[in-house]
């Protein structure tokens, strides 16, 4: 599986950005939280992947890595202009970036390069598992606002895409042992802890800075019901979050390269379409 890389651009209607979610403010505010990770965190990616590229032997490995940098880059690009966009609405997505930049920032300084690898993976493993959900079931986007629901989906492709890239790049480098196993299902259980935290908090603050919120207790039960009833983006993940610990655990044993014949005839071009129809 070698990744493409797209160069998209997703015109986003900054009088929707708010509550683009079809469930309400609250479950937008979740998923516009999401993005405040990806510009830093890519590029984070991105120095991870690129730490052992010289290392690499095998050609296609060669070109995915290439692919998986273009993709993450484009998916970066994206998000900091969403992230901008929600900034000149008085969200504080400006101070978390740089928060969530102060800790990779840390990471890459104090870390050793395999640490940053193992938690790269670990996060690529986040990101794909989500994306799966976003991809296999209608009810996460897919009947949000279609300029919104089309950057999401977009990304939940290309992260499918490249969901291995980074984990066989780490399978080159570190053969099969007992040590390799704990550093890197240990990678996960401690990004699993970071990331959740970050993202309540930022959460909390940015459903905070909405002033048209409106009850925070209803807009709780809603984002409740979406991550953990219907349509389940967390409670249906915890499987394949937990597949990770398996020893002989690979990325591509979630099957569902299927849906990546979508990006054959993807056009962002169509939500602005639908909305003028």
């Amino acid at each position: 599986m070698i990744p493409v890389r797209r160069d998209f651009n997703f015109k986003l209607p900054p009088e929707r950005a708010l509550d683009w979610h079809n469930e309400g403010r609250h479950v937008t505010a979740f998923l516009n939280t999401l993005s405040v990770f990806f510009p830093v965190g890519e590029r984070f990616f991105i120095t991870s992947v690129r730490n052992y590229r010289d290392q690499i032997t095998d050609a296609e490995l060669l070109k995915a890595v290439t692919g998986f940098i273009g993709q993450e880059a484009m998916h970066g690009r994206e998000h900091e202009e969403y992230n901008d966009l929600l900034a000149g609405l008085g969200l504080p997505v400006k101070r978390q970036e740089a928060q969530v930049k102060v800790l990779l920032d840390w990471a890459q300084k104090h870390l050793p390069k395999s640490t940053q690898l193992s938690a790269t993976i670990a996060l690529e493993h986040f990101t794909a598992f989500l994306a799966d959900r976003v991809l296999s079931d209608e009810n996460v986007v897919g009947k949000a606002h279609p300029a919104y629901a089309q950057l999401w989906r977009w990304h939940a492709l290309e992260e499918t895409e490249h969901k291995a890239v980074a984990f066989d790049v780490w399978r080159a480098i570190f053969k099969p042992s007992f040590k390799s196993y704990v550093a890197r299902t240990s990678g996960l259980a401690l990004a699993t802890v970071i990331f959740l935290a970050l993202v309540a908090k930022h959460y909390r603050e940015n459903i905070s800075a909405d002033s048209k919120a409106g009850s925070h207790v209803q807009g709780l039960a809603k984002l409740f019901k979406v991550l953990m009833v219907n349509p389940g983006v967390i409670s249906k993940s915890v499987k394949p979050w937990a597949d990770y610990f398996k020893p002989g655990f690979h990325p591509w044993d979630h099957r569902n390269a299927a849906y990546l014949q979508e990006l054959e005839v993807f056009a962002p071009h169509e939500a602005e379409e639908a909305l003028a129809a």
